[in-house]
């Protein structure tokens, strides 16, 4: 039971919108989007995470986040629909990668291993299992790196701890949303 306990306790999750790739290969800060917010949040709150990090350093899109934050964490959303606003409360907001790792040492006070997510298979990747059993026998908090855009930029990759399996379909397809691949993500790691 401990290490379950550790596992809820020991988890962040990130959404990076800076740096990843665009479609050419170019390093470039994708929008946030209010879909993304709302479901992996929701998802987040759903599978025991402490926090959910929505990272960008772009002023409008802080501004765009804290809005809607605002509304679901203080405004009327609390209100309107209180399970929202449990999912919300675990949501923060971060300009930079090295911000989120900051913010995560200061309140758990201790390592952040940073574990990448990537649709394309890397060496030396953990299942989600090794995750998993890494993460609850572990004192250290772990934080799971979602991208956006093309995939996130190799100036974050190559100062990872871990980087966890991509998650493979039946066809050759491979172009799942942010917000799937968290959800299935999650449920691997976290799901009964």
């Amino acid at each position: 039971m401990q290490g379950i306990l550790n596992l809820y306790k020991n988890l962040h999750i990130a959404l990076l919108h800076y740096p990843v790739y665009n479609k050419k290969g170019d390093v470039v800060t994708t929008s946030v989007t209010n879909m993304d917010i709302h479901d992996i949040s929701r998802a987040a709150r759903t599978y025991g995470v402490k926090r959910f990090y929505i990272i960008t350093p772009i002023e409008q899109q802080q501004m765009f986040v804290e809005r809607i934050l605002h509304h679901w964490q203080k405004g009327y959303g609390t209100t309107y629909n209180p399970s929202r606003k449990q999912a919300f409360d675990i949501v923060r907001l971060e300009g930079t990668l090295d911000d989120t790792t900051m913010a995560i040492s200061q309140e758990t006070g201790g390592k952040v291993n940073v574990v990448i997510t990537s649709a394309s298979p890397r060496k030396n990747y953990l299942t989600c299992e090794d995750l998993r059993e890494k993460i609850s026998g572990s004192k250290e908090a772990f934080l799971i790196v979602f991208g956006t855009g093309w995939g996130i930029a190799e100036e974050v990759t190559e100062k990872a701890d871990f980087f966890v399996e991509p998650i493979r379909g039946n066809s050759d397809y491979n172009h799942l949303s942010v917000r799937s691949a968290v959800a299935v993500t999650l449920d691997r790691l976290c799901g009964q």
